[in-house]
């Protein structure tokens, strides 16, 4: 562990008001943009994706761009239900017992992305049904695009000064306003580069490189698989949430790795089920 005077102030936080801009009362926050941005660049890059024939079964893609439109607002009370709920479960529960509104208070904490995934599952399940679409392939299509979101989440994060790292004496250590007077590492971008930027393109590679949309399932799984380990690792940087702190009994394990742990299994079963579906139909 680095001894504190190597833990001071080496690089400032950047200081950007988390209030993008106000129209008279109503004050407009960078998280609530990066929620706009990530579902509206998801939803354009999906739009793109299901209109290309090419690569889906049978050079038929299994969802039009009106139910994809359609399937938009679902999506997005999936992810901002479920990701609200989520936290306050996995990470908030007392707290709000204790005091109610503090359930709707989404600067108190903000999201879950596993409560955000949970609840685009159960839409994407009732939509599927309702639109009869097949399931995986709706799978498929969603999780190649989620990585916009979670990328601009990330950086919403650091932006509000939230979710910062832990103590470091690494060059680019940022000093958080809320994270006391020592430096820390800037976990929120590690995580908005693995969780965005590489997981995206790793998909997109198997997506067009290897036409992986042919086997549905296997999209899902790679997706599922490359979060939880960006998770896991980012988590060895990325300090526990305050209320929470270190499970166990230890000094390293977070809840952020026990709810992804499960999703490398539950990843690595998408895939091999796609393989021997699509072995099935040779």
């Amino acid at each position: 562990m680095p001894i504190a005077a190597d833990l001071l102030a080496i690089m400032p936080f950047p200081d950007i008001d988390p209030i993008a801009f106000s129209i008279g009362p109503l004050a407009i926050h960078w998280y609530g943009l990066a929620y706009v941005a990530g579902i509206l660049l998801g939803w354009a890059y999906a739009r793109r994706i299901a209109a290309n024939d090419s690569l889906w079964p049978g050079n038929a893609s299994p969802i039009s761009r009106v139910q994809l439109d359609d399937f938009i607002v679902w999506a997005a009370l999936g992810v901002v239900l479920g990701g609200r709920l989520g936290y306050i479960f996995f990470y908030d529960l007392s707290a709000v017992l204790d005091n109610p509104v503090r359930a709707v208070q989404i600067w108190n904490g903000g999201m879950s992305f596993h409560g955000g995934l949970t609840g685009t599952t159960i839409a994407m399940i009732l939509f599927a049904r309702r639109h009869a679409i097949p399931i995986w392939s709706l799978f498929d299509i969603v999780a190649t695009v989620v990585p916009c979101g979670l990328f601009f989440g990330r950086i919403a994060n650091f932006i509000n000064g939230e979710l910062w790292g832990r103590l470091t004496d690494v060059p680019w250590a940022v000093v958080f306003p809320t994270g006391g007077p020592f430096a820390r590492h800037p976990s929120q971008l590690y995580e908005a580069g693995l969780e965005g930027i590489v997981l995206l393109l790793v998909l997109a590679a198997f997506v067009y490189g290897m036409r992986a949309l042919k086997c549905p399932g296997f999209i899902t799984g790679v997706f599922v698989c490359g979060y939880a380990l960006s998770r896991i690792f980012v988590e060895f940087f990325r300090e526990p949430d305050a209320q929470l702190g270190y499970l166990l009994g230890t000094t390293w394990l977070t809840m952020g790795m026990v709810l992804s742990s499960p999703m490398i299994l539950l990843g690595l079963w998408a895939m091999l089920r796609a393989r021997r579906q699509a072995a099935l139909q040779l």
